[in-house]
């Protein structure tokens, strides 16, 4: 079904103001720091959410276009083979050109430029590349927000990001399982609305019964599974979880910081008591099946956590679950270089599902399927139980 020009148009400036904003309480030195080589600069993202929009879009369908600068290509194209060479992932933050104004300047250059092609009509294969496009710049902007974080939550000031910036989550149900019956179960996206490639090939699979923890675990319960020592005990640990905890001196969840004997954590307004109450995020798969494991139950598979989505809250934080990231049956990748969005990166990675509090609003849905090597924490992850 064709989409009404107006509501493309009225989206796509929707989409990419959300991106400015966030960037907004940044100074100019925030835009261009990468402490490590998961976390891109600011100023990295808003030039390449720029450039799928300009790659894909302006120079295959916008006739006589020119293209703001073609170096431009080797700067911030992040993983698209077919497309060319780039800068590799652990050089973005040596860019010190160009600069935040220069890259400014493009996001200007090539936003003028796609609403004069949107106003002109698009076509329905301009409206699935923008369909994408909104949705992959959604997923940067809550990639920003973490890379911000972490990125201020190592300055070792821990300053504030913005005031008001969060707020602690907590669980709102009465505790409890819920217990979901034996049977055959269809998962995978079914609709009419835009979802990601590996997301679709709808299938049954078969569950034994099973039960999955209404609410996520907390910063308390898990203080206490630091307080009984238990980051020492091999017994709960995968062998390569063992090896990250000691390798990397891990003695608790990332931006936990012990102050005068009590636990402090970094937020977006800054170092903070840890709340009880809250519910525990950034937190690594290790960590999570070692919890799992100390509380006598596991994590759940991706299975089941999409067949009793409906009966529990969800949103606030990414859960772990016990799956590795793998196709669904029939999956095919695209062609040509939007067939790398997804695909490639199906190989020694845990799927999480739900979404977190700095998710874009309505970008995520219960067959969603985000994936992380299991070390990695920066994002808002969090814990739910199953057995």
């Amino acid at each position: 079904m064709t989409i009404e020009k107006m509501t493309v148009l009225d989206r796509y400036i929707a989409v990419r103001k959300r991106t400015e904003d966030i960037c907004e309480p940044l100074e100019t030195e925030d835009y261009v720091v990468q402490p490590v080589a998961d976390v891109s600069p600011p100023k990295w993202h808003i030039g390449h959410t720029t450039w799928f929009f300009e790659t894909f879009i302006l120079k295959n369908f916008y006739n006589g276009y020119q293209e703001f600068n073609p170096d431009y290509n080797y700067v911030f194209n992040s993983y698209y083979e077919t497309v060319g060479a780039r800068v590799i992932r652990t050089d973005r933050g040596n860019l010190s050109r160009p600069t935040v104004l220069d890259v400014k300047r493009y996001r200007k250059y090539v936003d003028e430029a796609m609403i004069k092609l949107i106003e002109c009509g698009c076509s329905e294969d301009v409206e699935e590349l923008l369909e994408l496009g909104f949705n992959h710049e959604e997923q940067h902007q809550e990639l920003l927000y973490t890379d911000i974080k972490y990125i201020l939550g190592n300055n070792p000031l821990f300053p504030s990001y913005k005031k008001d910036a969060s707020k602690t989550i907590k669980n709102t149900s009465v505790g409890g399982s819920i217990i979901i019956d034996e049977g055959i179960y269809e998962i995978g996206y079914n609709g009419n609305g835009f979802c990601f490639d590996n997301e679709l090939g709808r299938h049954k699979v078969y569950l034994p019964q099973y039960q999955i923890s209404k609410n996520l675990i907390t910063n308390g319960e898990f203080i206490e599974f630091i307080e009984a020592g238990e980051y020492r005990d091999f017994t709960l640990w995968h062998a390569e979880g063992l090896d990250w905890v000691k390798n990397n001196n891990i003695q608790s969840p990332m931006y936990w910081h012990l102050v005068d004997g009590k636990w402090h954590h970094y937020t977006l307004e800054g170092l903070i008591p840890v709340d009880a109450e809250g519910i525990l995020n950034h937190i690594s798969f290790y960590e999570a099946s070692a919890f799992a494991a100390w509380k006598g139950m596991r994590l759940p598979t991706e299975f089941e956590w999409e067949v009793a989505a409906d009966k529990f809250e969800w949103g606030s934080r990414w859960e772990w679950t016990e799956s590795a990231y793998l196709p669904y049956p029939g999956f095919k990748k695209a062609p040509g270089a939007i067939g790398e969005y997804n695909g490639k990166f199906m190989v020694n990675q845990k799927v999480l599902r739900g979404a977190s509090e700095v998710t874009s609003p309505g970008h995520s849905r219960k067959t969603y399927r985000n994936f992380f090597h299991p070390h990695l924490r920066w994002q808002y992850t969090g814990i739910r139980l199953a057995q």
